[in-house]
């Protein structure tokens, strides 16, 4: 382990792997949305490539979301050692500010947005079920449990139910500073991280007959983001081989492509212990991108520059795309509906899903964030070098 520094060190520059990793990640879950009303496996393209390859584009959300856990995890751990040092030098205040920072603007914005959609009587944003409100969604969003609060009443609208993941997210937020400070060293925080991450497929185990909870409660997805924190202490602890991080890379590769290619199959084999090979493959590769951008060893691939845009502005894209994909879904049906055409209307979804995260991005998310940062943490904060967003 590296000596602990009172001062923040320089933050680190992007690691173009880890964005194209997150770019896949948040380009299912628009395919995943897209694919719930516009189905590619009624479309033409059904004749021309496989059924189960067309389902696998559409039916990946949901892993998609556990790969951003791993993501966050290993990218919020790995930024503080970077920062502080250690662990056990984490300033809780800043902390919270870059946090603050980077998720309050566009997530009020956001629900700015929906209450207005709702009280105008806008379809496809309107709270309907009973037992759910305006009120009821908007105290549950701010309050970290709008996981919880669709678990008791039903699912939200699609533009307030992508909010879930973000509930889970905010909770680790606010207890990893507290647990940092609290255990401080490595050999008290690791075994409870691990013993959590392993949990992952009994959490799940024990949540079946509750479909929403099933895929929306605390556990499973804290267990995912320690898997990602556990990822960064390795990778600040030890320096492999070149060769060992090119195996971890085609390993974390190979297991990916399992799980989202064939998910069916490694149910039938593991059960709920696929979300586990999910996991653990996702850090595996983060790993190696980490690991090999040490080396100097990863220069941005040519033609994925598009994908690293996605990653860049995944949290922007996330929080905005059911706009555009109610508004294709719509311009579809009205156009004609015929599915053997749906799939000509992903490419343009894809484009206004890009751009309208790019919008947010460059007009709110940050200049706000900059703002925010130079008022909670001096102006000085600012003019620092850019961390990987988590």
């Amino acid at each position: 382990m590296r000596e602990a520094v009172p001062e923040m060190k320089a933050a680190g520059s992007r690691n173009p792997g880890i964005d194209a990793l997150r770019g896949l990640a948040i380009v299912l879950v628009v395919f995943n949305h897209l694919g719930i009303r516009i189905p590619l496996e009624q479309s033409a393209l059904a004749d021309v490539l496989p059924t189960w390859l067309l389902n696998r584009l559409n039916w990946n959300g949901y892993e998609a979301v556990y790969v951003f856990f791993v993501i966050s995890g290993f990218l919020i751990a790995g930024n503080t050692l970077r920062r502080w040092g250690s662990l056990a030098a984490i300033d809780a205040r800043a902390f919270y500010a870059r946090r603050f920072a980077r998720i309050v603007p566009c997530l009020l914005a956001l629900l700015v947005v929906l209450g207005a959609l709702h009280l105008s009587g806008v379809q496809d944003y309107v709270i309907h079920r009973a037992g759910q409100s305006l009120p009821g969604a908007l105290l549950s969003a701010l309050g970290l449990h709008l996981n919880g609060y669709e678990g008791r009443t039903g699912y939200l609208p699609g533009s307030w139910d992508v909010l879930w993941s973000l509930s889970i997210e905010e909770a680790f937020y606010l207890g990893f500073p507290l647990a940092c400070l609290l255990l401080r060293r490595r050999a008290l925080l690791v075994p409870p991280l691990v013993l959590l991450a392993l949990s992952l497929p009994w959490a799940r185990a024990a949540l079946h007959g509750n479909e929403i909870w099933l895929e929306k409660a605390y556990l499973p997805g804290m267990a995912a983001i320690a898997t990602g924190v556990l990822g960064a202490l390795l990778a600040d602890a030890c320096r492999p081989p070149r060769r060992t991080a090119a195996m971890l890379g085609w390993l974390g590769a190979l297991g990916l492509g399992a799980v989202l290619l064939d998910g069916g199959a490694l149910w039938h084999w593991l059960r709920d212990g696929y979300m586990l090979v999910l996991t653990l493959s996702a850090l595996c590769l983060l790993l190696c991108c980490r690991w090999r951008a040490e080396l100097g060893e990863v220069p941005p691939r040519r033609g994925l520059g598009w994908l690293r845009a996605w990653g860049r502005m995944s949290y922007e894209i996330y929080l905005t795309h059911m706009f555009v994909v109610f508004a294709v879904v719509r311009a579809y049906r009205a156009w004609d509906g015929d599915p053997a055409r749906g799939w000509l209307w992903y490419l343009p979804a894809l484009g206004l899903c890009w751009l309208l995260g790019l919008a947010v991005e460059r007009w709110l998310s940050v200049p706000s964030g900059r703002w925010l940062q130079a008022r909670l943490m001096g102006a000085g904060s600012c003019g620092r070098a850019r961390v990987q967003a988590g």
